[in-house]
């Protein structure tokens, strides 16, 4: 039995089974990012939501999403702390308790606050994986590792709808959930024979993680109001304002602490801010992405359910693919090249978008999605790397929940600005048409003012991309610096 162990531990210490069980692991919490868009229309039926409660539906979605943004620099702190290891597995434990709550949700009240928790978990899961696969390898494959965990959190997301599809058809939407459980506990077995690595010196600024995870709630709150860009309400103004406020707190916070969650030194590292400021912009153009091409082929192109997904998956299926040969790369090139690439093909795949019409042939509909993906995941690890290389490996799990977050809050100003400004320049484009007897020719209207809004939302996102070669262009791996603390 010893024997069987030591076995265990030595293949544990390898590197590569501490990346199988960290790419395992952030697939199988990345599903539930987007397994729950196959099931939002059962659930509603089963809760007994009305359609005219959509908006507050959306928040089995939204309010994971936030979550998930807010939990990661938490736990992606603690992880410095308290070991990586240890961290992910209570991690999967909170992800498998969360999905059994909302698998047994009777009503709307409880699958709200389930969702809430079983995010906790899954939010924290990514940046950790990021951390450990960065610690396990040597400096010129960082890239690669990065690019590894990316494509495996980007892969899960990609088969989340296919995969919660296939259960809700054969036994019902509230098995994709029960499902999560044991896979949790496997993993979380798979977890107990690698190396955990507390740090006995490091402490857990809890304050400043009280004020930022406050801060980025109300922050997180406020951007996903629609009205933030129709002035129909002051509500997300007021609530921006009172994150404006909280950002002053933690600021004042983190001055104070000793090993503050936010460490100053990120923030005077030109290679951390560079990283942030593209990985935001690219969040912006990535929803933006994510909903108008399913959303356009399902209106204007008049295309069915399952043909609108599929003209996504050409999008989202090129990302892992992307990741994977963008950290492979990075071994003979740097950063900062690969970047610039991957968002030049970003920023031309879009722009090839806007150019979409009502009806649009195979290739050119193929060619644009498959280049914009390909650009998503090439600029995944050299923004990771960039990031990484600002902060000692003390603080990478902090560093790479930050540097995930950014992406994360772009996408949900992205997500409000595209609700509100899309909704507002239909309505402008069609201001002067009237339901008239010759029906056909309203229709043309409305549908070529759908057609006009989409190229519009695709240039939009396209020019953002274009727009993040600036900070690509100042993006570094610095020196390392656990070497000059050393030193």
């Amino acid at each position: 039995m010893s024997g069987v162990r030591s076995t265990l531990v030595r293949w544990g210490s390898s590197q590569t089974a501490i990346l199988t069980i960290l790419c395992l692991g952030v697939f199988s919490t990345a599903l539930d990012q987007t397994v729950v868009v196959a099931a939002l229309p059962l659930v509603m039926v089963d809760l007994e939501i009305p359609l005219t409660d959509l908006d507050k539906a959306s928040w089995i979605i939204t309010g994971y999403l936030i979550s998930y943004t807010v939990a990661m620099p938490l736990v992606g702190r603690l992880s410095d702390v308290y070991g990586r290891v240890k961290m992910f597995q209570v991690s999967l434990i909170i992800f498998a308790v969360g999905s059994a709550l909302v698998a047994m949700a009777p009503d709307f009240t409880w699958i709200i606050p389930a969702r809430v928790i079983q995010a906790v978990g899954g939010g924290a899961t990514v940046p950790i994986g990021l951390a450990m696969a960065v610690a396990v390898v040597s400096a010129e494959r960082r890239g690669l590792a990065i690019g590894l965990v990316a494509a495996s959190a980007e892969a899960g997301s990609v088969v989340g709808p296919l995969y919660g599809g296939t259960i809700i058809e054969w036994i019902g939407w509230r098995w994709i959930f029960w499902f999560d459980v044991p896979q949790s506990l496997i993993l979380i077995g798979l977890m107990a024979i690698l190396p955990n690595r507390p740090n006995p010196a490091a402490r857990m600024d809890w304050a400043g993680a009280l004020a930022l995870g406050g801060a980025l709630t109300v922050l997180s709150l406020g951007l996903a109001q629609r009205s933030i860009f129709t002035a129909d309400s002051v509500y997300p103004y007021l609530t921006l304002g009172a994150g404006v406020v909280l950002v002053g707190i933690l600021i004042a916070v983190e001055r104070r602490a000793i090993q503050p969650l936010l460490a100053s030194f990120l923030y005077t590292s030109r290679a951390f801010l560079t990283s942030n400021i593209a990985q935001f912009l690219v969040g912006i153009a990535l929803i933006m992405a994510l909903v108008c091409v399913p959303l356009m082929a399902g209106t204007v192109m008049e295309r069915g359910p399952l043909e609108s997904a599929l003209s996504l998956v050409r999008l989202t299926a090129a990302i892992p693919v992307g990741a994977l040969v963008g950290g492979y790369i990075l071994r003979w090139t740097g950063v900062r090249e690969v970047c610039i690439v991957g968002l030049a093909l970003m920023g031309t795949g879009l722009l090839f978008m806007s150019g979409w019409e009502r009806e649009i042939g195979e290739l050119r509909l193929t060619l644009p999605l498959v280049t914009a993906g390909l650009g998503f995941g090439l600029v995944i690890p050299p923004i990771g790397v960039s990031a990484l290389s600002a902060a000692p490996s003390d603080y990478w799990g902090a560093t790479a929940s930050l540097v995930t977050a950014s992406r994360m809050v772009g996408m949900a100003l992205g997500l409000a600005a595209l609700s509100a400004w899309g909704i507002e320049r239909f309505y402008s484009l069609t201001a002067d048409v009237s339901i008239g007897a010759n029906f056909e020719e309203t229709e043309a209207v409305l549908v070529e003012a759908g057609v006009t809004v989409f190229q519009n939302l695709f240039m939009i996102s396209g020019f953002l991309a274009l727009i993040a070669i600036v900070p690509a262009l100042l993006m570094k791996v610095e020196e390392d610096k656990d070497a000059q603390a050393a030193a």
